[in-house]
């Protein structure tokens, strides 16, 4: 082997090592600090680099694998590098099959915010190597930002669809590996809402890919794997699993928002549990319009396959074939506006929330009458810094189980694309 040969075998055992240690190591809190640490490396790499003869790197070959290796260690930076871009564009031109190069060069135009570019640099190198874990990861979390980018495309769907088929691929790879399942776990999330939040299969294909990331013990220390994971436990409403898991990706990294969205749920249990303890707790007098809530309520017409029932008949988990009529009260404030929440009370004169998924405040105000069909129940009993929730709540999931003032919602009101959660990339 010759010295040239010698001295990038070196380099790219130290690119190997920056690699793995940008994908893995959790222990430090940002990405910047990561950097840091490694900057002495990359110094030495790259004089390593320079001090090979221009007569020993002439060769197309070795030419190609000098720009490539300079272009990755100059791209390390989070920030976009355009000298690097230059390296790694000529390293493919001299030589394309270095899937490497490609990654390299679609991550460094991928910072300039070119995704097009991007995505056809990781498209080149799978025509290379079309089982290349890291460019599969790569592509499919590009597809997932390209789903939800502020500038409208044709077909989120379609994309995210990709995106899940792609990080998929990339499992039946490596079914170890816990950065993988992450990533899963975040596209499953973004269809979710791409879809217009009415498909509650993503949540729990998000969280069963979640949970498998943290089989992997590298994952555990990832302050973004707790924060998304907290993420969907949220718009589960599995409130209580949320906030602590916010508390802890604050605790792994406080440059999170992780107390803040703690915080701005706190706010809507509270509001809800106080206004239903409120109204459940007074005389019927004091609910408004009461009088003439229960003649008008019964007055509903229904389809025969339905039940009419009240919150107070109703059993824990899904009620097929039941129909629960409520007039809504109040409308409960909610800093992210997904989902909305609603102080319902029905003929019995029991309060109780729902939250409703895919619609735009507007389909439903104030002192409208809304029907609830085969409403999915649950009764919240926690505590969390000490404060006692308690509440009746139903969900609706779904645009076909919703009636207000006796008609289906009106496709105005409809979201197809929903606003996207803030999801932290690993």
């Amino acid at each position: 082997m010759s010295s040239s040969e010698n001295v990038f075998a070196e380099v790219i055992e130290v690119a190997k090592f920056i690699d793995e240690f940008r994908g893995h190591y959790f222990a430090l809190p940002s990405y910047q600090e990561k950097i840091d640490l490694l900057k002495d490396q990359i110094e030495h790499a790259l004089e390593k680099l320079d001090a090979i003869p221009i007569e020993k790197r002439e060769s197309q070959d070795e030419a190609a694998m000098y720009l490539y290796l300079r272009g990755k260690l100059l791209d390390v930076s989070p920030a976009y590098n355009q000298e690097a871009e230059r390296l790694l564009t000529d390293a493919v031109k001299l030589n394309s099959s270095v899937v490497d190069a490609w990654i390299c060069l679609g991550t460094c135009v991928w910072k300039r915010g070119d995704l097009d570019k991007a995505k056809s640099c990781f498209n080149s190198g799978l025509e290379q190597d079309p089982n290349n874990k890291q460019l599969l990861l790569q592509l499919s979390v590009l597809e997932r930002r390209q789903s939800i980018s502020e500038t409208e495309v044709e077909n989120p769907v379609e994309i995210i669809n990709d995106c899940i088929k792609h990080v998929k691929e990339a499992i039946a790879l490596d079914i170890q590996d816990g950065i993988s399942w992450y990533i899963l776990g975040n596209a499953c999330l973004t269809a979710y809402f791409v879809t217009g939040c009415w498909d509650i299969n993503m949540l729990l294909q998000s969280l069963k890919a979640y949970k498998n990331a943290l089989k992997d013990e590298r994952m555990k220390l990832s302050s973004h794997m707790c924060y998304n994971c907290a993420m969907t436990y949220k718009y589960f409403e599995d409130y209580e699993t949320a906030l602590s898991g916010f508390e802890a990706a604050e605790l792994l990294d406080p440059d999170l928002n992780g107390l803040e969205q703690a915080f701005n749920l706190y706010e809507i249990l509270e509001g809800i549990n106080s206004f239903l303890q409120d109204l459940n707790g007074s005389p019927t007098s004091s609910l408004p319009a009461v009088e003439s809530l229960a003649s008008s309520l019964a007055s509903v017409d229904l389809n025969p396959i339905y039940e009419k029932a009240t919150v107070n008949r109703l059993i824990e988990g899904p009620n097929l074939s039941k129909a629960v009529t409520g007039k809504v009260l109040f409308l409960v404030k909610n800093p992210s506006e997904i989902p909305i929440y609603y102080v319902v009370c029905d003929s019995d004169r029991t309060c109780f929330v729902i939250t409703v998924y895919g619609i735009r405040s507007t389909a439903i105000k104030e002192e409208d009458q809304v029907t609830l069909l085969d409403p999915f129940y649950h009764i919240f009993d926690f505590e969390s810094r000490g404060k006692h929730y308690q509440f009746k709540s139903l969900r609706m999931d779904f645009l076909e189980q919703l009636r207000v003032n006796g008609e289906i919602v009106s496709p105005e009101h409809v979201i197809h694309r929903s606003m996207y959660p803030q999801l932290k990339e690993a």
